[in-house]
């Protein structure tokens, strides 16, 4: 039986958000400056009378806007040397190096940047389907490419991903209302399985 494993992130795979974890690695000063300066939006967000997808890419943007992809990537390989042992799900750790690889594609869908998920799916072994950092002659812009990928859009990159291939069965897990689409989508979903 050929499966299709498709996992949430952050939250589903780690006890933590990335984000902010990794922004916060990258440049502490910088962060807690553009922390303060973005809480009026993270307010405004709460009470859902601001773009989420706006509100991620200008906190993102004031800290790593103008930075190198070799800074960026340099920085998302020590972050993820630091932080793996202690952001990620044991059991979730588990049932990843136990799933038989013949007969099973796993992905990671995650709202997070690519740029710091990569190290932990390329540990995994696992492909990877996140929001796309923009560089232009290897600078960051402070753009995504695409969509935030998130809700619908995990959806839609997945059949892009998967296009013209069977499975007898998709599975997927998830933790928030942001894989509600990605769990209805799916053969089986699994909310919260590893919490």
């Amino acid at each position: 039986m050929k499966k299709l494993y498709l996992f949430d992130f952050d939250g589903t795979l780690t006890y933590k958000d990335t984000m902010f974890l990794y922004l916060k690695f990258y440049n502490s000063t910088k962060f807690y400056v553009q922390f303060v300066k973005h809480i009026p939006l993270f307010i405004l967000l709460k009470l859902n009378l601001a773009d989420a997808e706006k509100v991620k890419k200008s906190f993102i943007s004031s800290i790593l806007k103008g930075e190198s992809r070799a800074k960026i990537d340099k920085k998302a390989q020590s972050f993820f040397e630091k932080f793996e042992r202690d952001i990620f799900r044991k059991n979730a750790l588990e049932f990843i190096q136990n799933i038989d690889r013949t007969q099973t594609e796993c992905y990671i869908v995650s709202a997070s940047l690519d740029i710091w998920v990569k190290p932990f799916a390329e540990k995994l072994n696992i492909k990877l389907l996140a929001t796309q950092t923009e560089f232009a002659d290897d600078i960051f812009t402070g753009n995504f490419i695409g969509k935030n990928c998130n809700g619908p859009e995990k959806v839609k990159r997945i059949i892009e991903a998967v296009k013209g291939r069977k499975f007898d069965k998709t599975i997927a897990f998830g933790d928030t209302s942001g894989d509600r689409e990605m769990l209805a989508w799916a053969d089986e979903s699994q909310f919260e399985f590893f919490h």
